[in-house]
This record gives structure tokens, sequence and C-alpha cells, in this order.
């Protein structure tokens, strides 16, 4: 089961003080290339004229990768225990990955940071009630949560987003919410207020936009919790249910064939570890060009 990140963590993440001066400005290219090459070839996955994923053909069964003995580029990366094409599987299982870590994380930022904006901008009671609902949102495990789902209504998609969404939502409120009450003390707030601003429009229009660079950070590094968490609950048989291929479950069917057909679980890692890197490369330099204190002015 992969380690939560507390919200401590979060926060050290979105404002992390590095000592060192950035010299320069520049895009990181090796998270850059590797989200835009897998949300490409999800894109198109269509398009790739590649076999179906869930074809089976058991004469061709373990199979093994085109560069070795046995091997052939008709199955470029080998085919599982049923004689399904690698290659088609992981590109189509991206679909899944990135649709399930983008869906939840817009769905769990969105609602998240409305809370966090309430609770920071009204205190006092509010702010009491809507941080212990967070707090007991917090403490409820993400797996026991989709495990309970999987088995009262079924495995699938939309209950994996929504299992992780109901959890991961609290994340986004304690951070965001610390950042506003470090914002409800500027002038600026105070200025607003004095002009005759109301509640909304001091939310929507100061605070909101001065929280977006934290928000970005945690949303990028969240992508690839997210991405694993699904991963973790479709190698349990609780997240995406098959034939639709899914990374986490291809993993789980090869792990009795390590040994011999070690191709089958590999390749779907291989696939998770890049993306997740990749995620969290990028979420690492987005912390670093959002917050001031890193910039060279």
């Amino acid at each position: 089961m992969p380690a939560e990140p507390t919200a401590a963590t979060l926060s050290e993440a979105a404002v992390a003080v590095d000592a060192v001066p950035r010299r320069g400005w520049r895009l990181p290219r090796f998270p850059l290339v590797v989200i835009g090459l897998f949300v490409a070839v999800a894109v198109v996955a269509p398009l790739l004229g590649l076999p179906d994923p869930t074809a089976q053909a058991l004469r061709d069964r373990f199979r093994p990768p085109a560069w070795q003995e046995a091997g052939s580029w008709t199955h470029p990366l080998g085919t599982d225990r049923l004689g399904r094409d690698l290659l088609s599987r992981i590109v189509w299982g991206a679909r899944v990955s990135l649709a399930a870590g983008v869906l939840t994380v817009l769905a769990a930022s969105a609602f998240g940071a409305a809370v966090g904006l309430t609770a920071g901008y009204y205190g006092g009671r509010v702010d009491a009630v809507l941080m212990r609902v967070t707090d007991a949102t917090m403490s409820f495990p993400v797996i026991l949560l989709a495990l309970i789902l999987a088995v009262t209504v079924g495995p699938s998609f939309a209950n994996v987003v929504t299992a992780i969404a109901v959890i991961l939502w609290a994340r986004y409120a304690r951070v965001i919410r610390g950042q506003v009450l470090t914002l409800m003390q500027l002038d600026f707030v105070a200025q607003a207020r004095i002009a005759g601003a109301g509640p909304w429009r001091i939310i929507t229009r100061h605070l909101l936009p001065n929280t977006l660079g934290t928000l970005l950070v945690l949303v990028t590094l969240q992508i690839g919790y997210v991405i694993i968490v699904e991963a973790s609950l479709s190698f349990l048989g609780a997240g995406i249910p098959p034939p639709t291929p899914a990374w986490g479950s291809m993993i789980a069917e090869g792990r009795d064939f390590v040994t011999s057909a070690w191709w089958v679980s590999l390749f779907p890692g291989l696939a998770i570890l890049l993306v997740v890197l990749a995620f969290n490369l990028l979420g690492d330099w987005l912390r670093d060009t959002f917050d001031p204190k890193l910039r060279q002015l």
C-alpha cells in the first residue's frame, strides 16, 4: 500500500525553501517529455494500429519481447498468459491511469480548495467545524474505502475515482486553509474590506488567485500519488475490472510468473515508475518556480 502524504508533507512541498538561488529559468525537459509522450499515446491510442488489448491468442501466450529468442516484432514487448499484446495493453492502460489521476485530482482539489478558502476566511466556529471534518477524513484509509465500495457495488472506474477523491480533498483543504490564514493578515485584504468588498469578492478576487500557485504544485504532485493508488487498487482487484487494461492489474497477473515471464510485470511497473517520477519532478520544478524566495530577482 502506498504511503499517503500528510498535510505537513504537502505544505512543505508547496512552500519549501532552498538556500541555493536559481540561475535562469529552464523548463524541466525529462518530466515534460515523459508526460507528453504518455499523454500523446493515450490520446491517439485508437489510431496507432496496435492489436486489440483484450484480444486473446493462447498460441502466443508468454511470448518474450522482440529482442529475446522466440520473440517477435508483432509483439515488441511480448505477451501475457492469455496471449494479449503487452505494448497495446500498456498504451491503453495509460488512458485509464492518466484519466483517473486527472479526474480525481481535479475533483478533490476543487472541493478541497473551496473548503480551505471558506475555513481560512471565516475562521471561528466555521473553521473549527470544517477542520474537524477534514481531520476525520484524513484519518480514513483510501484503500479501505475503495475496498468497501468494490465489495458493496463492485469495482469500477467511477468507484476508484470517487473513493480516492472523497479522501484526497482533505489534503488540499488543510494546505489552502493554512495559506489563507497567512494571507488574511496582509494589508490588501484589510484594504479590500475597507473598500466595501464582500466575502465572495475577497475570496474569489484576492485569496484564490494568491493560492493558485500552491494549488497547482499540489495538483501536479498528487497526480502521481493517485496513479499509484489506482494501480494498487487494481492490483488488489478493487480497481478497474478486467478485461479493461490497467497497469496495476497487469502487474498482478504477472506476479506468479516473474521468473519465467518477467516482462509481464516489468513493463507495466516501468510505466508507473516513469509517469509518477515525471509528475513528481514537474511538481518540484513548479514549487521552485512559484516560490518567490527561490526566484532570482
